[in-house]
């Protein structure tokens, strides 16, 4: 009641809702819903808040993604679909983490990363546009230009330049262990692969990204259900998308071969200990 710049937040916030379903839906996509109450939880690696239905005598899981559901929406001849809702992880808590949030998911038949990218550039800039007028936008002390190109930089290479380790010389997350701890970095233990470079983009890459900020071409351990680049089996086609030193987006080229996607759901299960909480499940009908 005191304090007008709150409220000027809550302004702010449905006008970009507003903004994003007017960007989507003027391109041809439908907004849809998907299931909350989920009896297998996938589309990401997080822990599940878990509940129980009475009539039917079994526990359901509050959805961590849309992905899944969305995609089978693909399936049934639907090609472009998003939902902006609520998505639940049973996590930790930072000024970067929520255990319940609201998201955007939008899937493109067709389309593959690149596409996204600029569809993501245009999306972005088109709200800014709608909401503040302008394209220039401060954010803790730093001016912000989602005027675009956004820069586009290659995973491997960032590391390599920002940790000075190469990924691809380290094949098995005991190769990649002891390259990390040759820098002085601790890590646990035993730690998945996936999770060790998920580590140090988070750790030595990401505070970095200030200016708009495409980080592609992703390894294969922390994207199951991405694309294999042409002719590189252990790189997929995915990017991540920051400003302001955080991660703003997500996305890659489909994997569509439901063989592949088997062996990945699989790879993945035992990549992570039977204890660990961001352990993916079979999804056998998806």
């Amino acid at each position: 009641a005191v304090n007008p710049e709150v409220r000027d937040v809550f302004r702010k916030r449905a006008a970009i809702v507003r903004a994003l379903r007017e960007f989507l839906d003027s391109r041809d996509f439908l907004e849809v819903e998907t299931p909350i109450l989920q009896p297998i939880y996938g589309g990401a690696a997080a822990k599940p808040f878990v509940t129980h239905h009475n009539q039917l005598k079994q526990d359901l899981y509050l959805r961590i993604s849309f992905e899944l559901y969305l995609k089978r929406l693909l399936v049934g001849g639907l090609e472009r679909v998003y939902e902006i809702g609520r998505d639940f992880r049973n996590e930790g808590v930072s000024f970067k983490h929520n255990p319940e949030f609201t998201q955007l998911e939008f899937y493109y038949a067709y389309a593959d990363y690149q596409k996204v990218m600029t569809l993501t550039e245009d999306m972005v800039g088109h709200v800014c546009d709608r909401v503040l007028g302008t394209r220039m936008v401060e954010f803790n002390g730093h001016k912000i230009d989602f005027s675009g190109p956004w820069r586009r930089l290659d995973l491997r290479e960032s590391l390599i330049n920002a940790v000075g380790i190469d990924i691809d010389l380290c094949p098995t997350s005991e190769t990649l262990e002891a390259a990390i701890r040759s820098k002085g970095i601790n890590v646990k233990p035993g730690t998945a692969r996936g999770k060790l470079i998920d580590g140090l983009l988070g750790d030595f890459i990401e505070p970095t990204l200030i200016q708009p900020t495409f980080l592609y071409d992703y390894p294969r351990d922390i994207s199951p259900l991405a694309k294999n680049r042409p002719g590189d089996p252990g790189t997929v086609e995915r990017f991540e998308g920051f400003v302001g030193g955080m991660e703003l987006c997500n996305a890659f080229t489909e994997l569509n071969d439901p063989l592949e996607q088997e062996a990945r759901f699989s790879e993945m299960g035992r990549a992570y200990e039977a204890e660990d909480e961001e352990r993916h499940p079979m999804d056998e009908d998806y």
